[in-house]
């Protein structure tokens, strides 16, 4: 009941803070309140501001700047275009985040910075929604609009549905350049996609052919050789199949035995195959040319059951066949089968197509035509027992190619279809990465690479969708021919690519010798693969083919983040088409992030009710609405039941994903990011960075308060004369060393990609250092009530003027990271646009990035700052062991070792007793004697240090005895043996170091000191510790 009216408490007091907030109106600076709220809520610190930094024009980038920094001083880098048929998942999310972090990270570095925002047209993706929704709301096919009126609808549905993912982009708090939006059909993009393929044909390496190519009886359309995701599947797996009605499932992976009889004579050769089916289409027996069962068969054929007039010879092929394997004997259909295809043209076989565009039988499948295929698969099994032919039936593991777009069964069919020979663009694009000028990071992914760009084949570029750039190229005849065969080899020719109709009609005019208006033009209604567009993204968004002040400022690229998982869909061919058509890299860096998937780590899939959309994590989403989204879709009950559960489980006592804000969204999964590594997903762990974002609120809250009306002098802007004067003290050293350091390394993290540790860096720092030390070690200071005491009063001020610039600075290396938070809080900085900071730039977001301070190094501060945090450490140990509680003051005696351990702790006296609760403390010295009369409990912080806590009085407030109480000797004898029993092994490996012939020759003399003094530690510690369990016993 106590928890549930503090929540609602807070509810309340939440809700009349929101309804003080001041409306903004769009595009306009945000009008804060001058009173910060308590609690950080993001959907109000978030609010106004993206529309006020797109309007204020910083996320436009200027050409002219661009190419005068050239490339070394600029940064430009292309969204990959997402699916305008979808929205962004948790997998886009990561990628807008370290793509913007980058961005703002550039921009705050004074350099031009371009982030191009676009979407992909999904050829068949979007067909495929469009089809299914004129289905549903009309009853109607494309067929039955035609190709015009359906694209016309296609381009309805994009203006109307399309913007989702520009709405989620800006959720998240990307800054991208929306004057610049580019959508891969556009007219820039299109005009781009006509002259590559025309050129690609002018150089030769684009033609058409008729080819072996993968076929998806779903989409009735070719896919590319990557588009094909192989599936293992156990031997017997049953599989429903689209297209087929006939039975719910077919069964894959069974190895079926069949015999062929030999002509003329009573002997048979038996084959083996997994695509029974396919035997309607053999053309040829292979056999191995030195197998002495079939030798005196070589040259003579065998009957086809259901084709009596069809020859089938049987042939040599050592290629193909391995006489070791099964009878030998291998069936071939050339017009199915990449390896038949291959002996086929070895052996000039027919190559007879068994089946139609949507997977049927067609007429050469005798008394199966009109079947579908794999009904037909049943049906020639059935057929073959009854004419006693059927050997055998087994299961058999195979590996089953499917369609990643349509999850179709991929069928091997010949077609004539246009290629791209990519041999020499690929060599180049190998050869870049060899010789370091194109850098894919992590490095391990090269060998991929290597691997396919080595082994690539012609790449089939043409799709038989209607959505799409269509193919410009058309067929030619004469207005006196009729209609012709397009796909006879004797009019191969008559296929003119060209940038336009008119274009075309000239050529075909010169072609077919006759005037223009005498031709007949057909264009080739297929589209171009999809990956064609985006594999000129780069540079087509530029303005590519013309030399555009944009090509001249932004190509090439600097960076091209994505998934790992599109490496060769996307990043190979956008190096293959920028070298082969501009001769330049589109980028010099590729940065792939890992894969994000469920905690389970499964990949994210709607098919297994694990999606979460960005947006639910921005704004919330409750545990209903959570359950109701998986309950509509196709899940199976199963999968619904479980993907219920685990929300169930994660989010039952919130009742949802709370409201986390885009700030905690993306510092929480960029938190995540370890390169190379898949990304195992805790929603709840991202949910947990909207507490980070709180600490961040709470922390500058408190700040903001504790500077009161502090206003920054010109020193302390200009940063090195923040140290001057009598008032600096320690702490103030300290702490800006750490924060030099942590300027030093999230510099260094962005620049190496590595923003796990990025996150770990800020995290450690703000925490670590600035909250749970300085801002209390200052706090004393900055709330003096000596308000007539000039020392006072000059010490507040420098921590205050060290407090500020702590806090400016943070937010300003945060920024990138969190754009919204850090917003706020900075603007909220006393100063802002005042004083020395009149005319600075009016958002953190164009303020300049921090660059270390030479003069705030300080080892000196740090080391002494160690020893004083060890000492206290060890005294909140003591304190926590004798159970005292916060208000308890306690007295302690510090043991110090070394003169720069005392020396140390006597300078920062104030700041230990502050940090320890302590009433008085002595330091003493080296050579001090022994352990001090009257001590309750010891702690041996190191070799240097040993604090000692003396006994307060029960009265006082102690737990305990009425005379008084202290540390238990028994638990602290029980952690002095387990730090002997700690020490002990440690002193005995390096003992044994020290006497090892091989170590002494071998290792480094800097190595072994560094060991030698390690060994003195240990043992002066171990030491230590058995003299004090002595004189506690």
């Amino acid at each position: 009941k106590e928890k549930a009216d503090k929540a609602a408490a807070d509810r309340k007091r939440n809700e009349e803070e929101a309804a003080m907030q001041v409306a903004t109106p769009k595009g306009e600076k945000k009008i804060m309140t001058k009173e910060i709220l308590t609690v950080y809520q993001p959907s109000l610190v978030e609010a106004s501001w993206q529309e006020w930094w797109e309007a204020s024009g910083y996320y436009t980038a200027d050409a002219a700047k661009g190419k005068a920094a050239g490339e070394a001083g600029r940064f430009v880098i292309v969204i990959p275009p997402p699916n305008v048929t979808g929205s962004l998942h948790l997998g886009h999310a990561l990628t807008a985040a370290i793509e913007d972090t980058l961005t703002r990270w550039h921009r705050m570095k004074g350099e031009p910075a371009l982030y191009l925002p676009g979407t992909d047209h999904a050829g068949i993706a979007t067909q495929s929604v469009v089809e299914k929704m004129l289905m549903k709301e009309q009853g109607l096919t494309r067929h039955d609009l035609g190709r015009d009126k359906f694209l016309e609808k296609v381009w309805e549905w994009k203006e109307a549905y399309g913007s989702r993912i520009c709405t989620q982009i800006r959720e998240l708090g990307s800054s991208v350049d929306w004057s610049r939006e580019a959508f891969t059909m556009d007219a820039k993009c299109s005009k781009a996609v006509v002259e590559a393929f025309c050129r690609f044909h002018e150089k030769g390496i684009l033609f058409r052919d008729k080819r072996l190519i993968n076929w998806s009886c779903k989409l009735k359309s070719a896919i590319s050789d990557i588009e094909v995701e192989h599936e293992d599947i156990e031997g017997g797996t049953w599989l429903a199949v689209p297209n087929h009605t006939k039975q719910a499932k077919y069964q894959f992976g069974m190895f079926t035995e069949f015999a062929y009889k030999v002509e003329g004579s009573g002997e048979e050769i038996v084959v083996a195959t997994t695509r029974l089916e396919t035997m309607l289409g053999d053309t040829a027996v292979a056999v191995h040319p030195e197998d002495p069962r079939y030798k005196h068969l070589h040259g003579k054929c065998v009957e086809h059951p259901f084709h009596p007039g069809r020859k089938v010879p049987i042939i040599t092929d050592d290629v193909l066949v391995d006489m070791n394997l099964g009878t030998g004997a291998v069936k071939i259909t050339p017009a199915h089968d990449p390896n038949d295809y291959e002996c086929g043209k070895r052996h000039g076989l027919p190559f007879i197509t068994i089946l139609t565009p949507d997977g049927a039988m067609n007429e050469e499948a005798a008394q199966f035509a009109g079947m579908m295929r794999y009904d037909a698969r049943v049906s020639v099994e059935a057929e073959l027992e009854k004419l006693g032919l059927l050997r055998g039936k087994y299961p058999k593991p195979m590996k089953l190619g499917l369609c990643s777009r349509s999850h179709d069964i991929i069928e091997p069919m010949i077609m004539p279809q246009w290629f791209v020979d990519c041999t020499d663009m690929a060599a180049r694009s190998v050869a870049a990465v060899r010789e370091k000028r194109l850098n894919i990071r992590p490095e391990f992914h090269e060998k991929t690479w290597y691997q396919w760009l080595e082994n690539i084949r012609p790449w089939c570029v043409s799709r038989q969708l209607w959505w799409g750039h269509r193919i410009p190229a058309y067929f030619a005849s004469l207005k006196s021919e009729g209609e012709l065969d397009q796909n006879a080899e004797q009019y191969a020719e008559r296929w003119i690519v060209a940038r336009s109709e008119d274009q075309a009609r000239e050529r075909a005019a010169k072609l077919l010798k006759c005037k223009p208006q005498d031709v007949v033009l057909a264009q080739d209604p297929d589209v171009l693969d999809t990956w064609f567009s985006s594999g000129l993204f780069p540079f087509s968004t530029m303005g590519w083919p013309d030399d555009t002040p944009d090509m001249q400022g932004f190509f090439p690229n600097s960076l091209l983040e994505t998934g790992l998982d599109i490496l060769f869909f996307w990043v190979a061919r956008m190096v293959m088409m920028s070298l082969a058509l501009t001769d330049q890299l589109p980028f010099k860096d590729v940065y792939l992030h890992a894969m994000v998937r469920d905690k389970e780590g499964r990949k994210m899939s709607k098919s297994l009710g694990n999606v979460i959309d960005p947006l639910e994590v921005i704004h919330g989403c409750s545990l209903e609405a959570l359950c109701e989204k998986v309950e509509g879709g196709n899940l199976p009950a199963k999968e619904v039941a479980k993907a219920k559960r685990d929300f169930e489980l994660d989010f039952a006592e919130t009742e949802g994903i709370p409201k986390c804000g885009a700030d905690a969204l993306r510092i929480g999964l960029l938190a995540y990011t370890v390169q190379g590594r898949d990304i195992n997903l805790d929603i709840k762990r991202v949910v947990g960075y909207r507490n980070f974002c709180n600490k961040i609120w709470q922390g500058c809250r408190f700040m903001l308060g504790g500077l009161g009306d502090f206003m920054p002098d010109a020193k302390q802007v200009s940063g090195p004369g923040l140290l001057e004067g009598a008032s600096t003290r320690p702490r103030d050293a300290w702490v800006l060393a750490k924060l030099n350091a942590c300027v030093k390394d999230i510099t260094q993290c962005f620049a190496e990609y590595e923003f796990g540790k990025a996150v770990q860096h800020l995290e450690g720092f703000f925490k670590g250092s600035f909250c749970d030390v300085y801002i209390e070690l200052a706090k004393p200071a900055i709330y003096t009530k000596a308000l007539g005491d000039k020392q006072a009063l000059a010490l507040r001020d420098k921590s205050r003027a060290v407090l500020w610039t702590g806090l400016d600075v943070f937010l300003r290396l945060l920024h990138p990271i969190c754009p919204f938070v850090t917003e706020e809080l900075w603007q909220r900085l006393p100063g802002r646009g005042q004083g020395p900071l009149k005319g600075e730039p009016k958002s953190v977001m164009v303020a300049a990035w921090p660059t270390p301070v030479p003069e705030w190094d300080n080892a000196e501060a740090e080391q002494a700052m160690e020893v004083v945090l060890g000492a206290v450490e060890g005294a909140r140990s003591l304190r926590n062991d004798a159970k005292l509680v916060p208000k308890v003051l306690s007295p302690f005696t510090i043991q110090c070792a070394t003169p720069a351990a005392q020396k140390a702790l006597e300078a920062q006296l104030d700041d230990f007793k502050t940090l320890s609760n302590a009433s008085e403390v002595h330091i003493v010295g080296p050579g001090a004697g022994g352990d001090p009369a009257g001590a309750a409990g010891v702690k041996i912080v190191s070799d240097a240090v040993k604090v000692f806590l003396h006994k307060v009085e029960a009265a006082a407030g102690a737990p305990g005895g009425g005379d008084g109480a202290g540390v238990d000797s028994a638990v602290q004898l029980k952690k002095l043996r387990k730090e002997v029993d700690r020490l002990a092994p440690l002193i005995k490996k390096l003992e044994g170091k020290m006497v090892n012939e091989t170590y002494l020759a071998k290792v480094p003399e800097a190595a072994q000191a560094k060991d030698r003094e390690k060994l003195a530690q240990y043992s002066k510690m171990h030491s230590d510790a058995l003299k004090t369990i002595k004189s506690l016993e």
